[in-house]
């Protein structure tokens, strides 16, 4: 019986071709900013300059949740340097993201298309792409829950679906 994540995220391989699949600055923006930030599809497209902590590298997000549904949970987001001269070079000129959900959506329904990967990748995917690589990379499960902006570590856990050869790894590795 083959292992399956409940949520597949993209290999290592399939994430350097996305990337380099973006070709417009506006199809960078997209994909790298969900990418390398794991922010929810809805949280980028209403991203503001304002949120953007420049200095601190970091972009402050009120996120789903809080009381009632508000998207009164804030949280802080990190700042790669991979993505931050995309976002200065975009919001230096701009108030607002440009694009709404779906369109977001599209853009990387249509650069995954041109990067020659099979199955469906969404922004949703991405997200899950970067909690994996961000455990991969050694990061704690602590601060990627607050990086998600989840209340429960269980809900963080949904995402470190490790493969059995993962696992097998991690202990051959540290053992």
């Amino acid at each position: 019986m083959t292992y399956r994540y409940k949520r597949e995220p993209l290999s290592i391989e399939e994430a350097d071709r996305l990337l380099n699949a973006a070709q417009t600055p506006e199809e960078r923006l997209c994909i790298w900013g969900l990418l390398e930030t794991g922010l929810r599809v809805a949280e980028l497209a209403a991203l503001t300059r304002d949120q953007i902590q420049w200095q601190q590298r970091a972009i402050r997000v009120k996120g789903k949740g809080g009381p009632y549904g508000k998207r009164s949970k804030l949280r802080v987001v990190p700042l790669s340097e991979r993505v931050r001269p995309i976002f200065e070079h975009y919001f230096a000129l701009n108030d607002r993201f440009p694009f709404s959900k779906r369109t977001i959506q599209r853009i990387v329904k249509d650069v995954a298309n041109r990067a020659h990967i099979s199955r469906p990748v969404t922004p949703h995917v991405l997200r899950h792409t970067f909690s994996v690589l961000w455990i991969h990379k050694g990061g704690s499960t602590r601060a990627l829950q607050l990086i998600l902006g989840h209340d429960h570590l269980s809900t963080t856990e949904i995402y470190l679906n490790l493969s059995p050869e993962h696992v097998l790894q991690e202990f051959q590795a540290k053992w």
